[in-house]
């Protein structure tokens, strides 16, 4: 998404999707899909053969600064938590790489996402 976050730029090849589902947060916080965008890459380390061939990582983005679901105080304590992982623009990425599976790294990338923000 930014310089600022070196070897995790976007890169041609890797695969950039809008995440579709709506992460609810609490009872009055929801971020909808189209504030998420997912991007799959390969994930290094162990992991047989498939390792260097299928993209199984994720790494999840969302604009904290901008987004219009968090009330401004929540979006100032998610930037202060968030440290590093968060671009100069307000970026957060979060990136998830524990399971050989895209589905099980989306699902904690985005769980990880919500305890963000509940701790904010």
């Amino acid at each position: 998404m930014d310089a600022s976050f070196g070897r995790h730029a976007p890169q041609e090849t890797d695969q950039t999707a809008m995440a579709s589902n709506p992460l609810v947060i609490n009872s009055r916080i929801t971020i909808a899909g189209w504030e998420l965008t997912e991007q799959f890459v390969l994930a290094g380390g162990p992991g047989g053969q498939n390792v260097n061939k299928v993209s199984t990582a994720v790494q999840l983005f969302f604009d904290i600064a901008g987004s219009p679901s968090l009330p401004d105080r929540v979006k100032q304590n998610a930037i202060r938590l968030a440290g590093k992982r968060v671009s100069k623009e307000g970026v957060l990425m979060i990136e998830a790489n524990r399971s050989r599976s895209q589905e099980r790294n989306r699902e904690e990338a985005r769980e990880r996402l919500k305890e963000l923000i509940l701790e904010a």
